[in-house]
């Protein structure tokens, strides 16, 4: 996962790069722009947002959950062993 994260990562600041440095110029940039914006704006991936935020707000919740039974757990061990 980690090194999905890393990846887009890369790739976000290799576009910005060549979006900023590029030499073609103003027109470079709008043609960019606009495909980015028709993409960002497309229908099915409007959707596949939306699941992923509700993806990542389910695994926090999973990750809360079992952080907090982990403490509870370890809680309990150490109340017995010092106290």
């Amino acid at each position: 996962m980690r090194g999905k994260v890393m990846f887009v990562f890369i790739v976000i600041i290799a576009f910005f790069a060549y979006v900023l440095g590029a030499k073609a110029g103003k027109a470079r940039y709008k043609e960019i722009s606009s495909a980015v914006n028709s993409f960002w704006n497309d229908p099915q991936v409007k959707k596949a947002r939306v699941r992923a935020v509700k993806s990542a707000k389910q695994a926090t919740a999973d990750a809360t959950a079992a952080a907090e039974k982990a403490a509870k757990r370890a809680g309990k061990r150490a109340q017995k062993r010092f106290g």
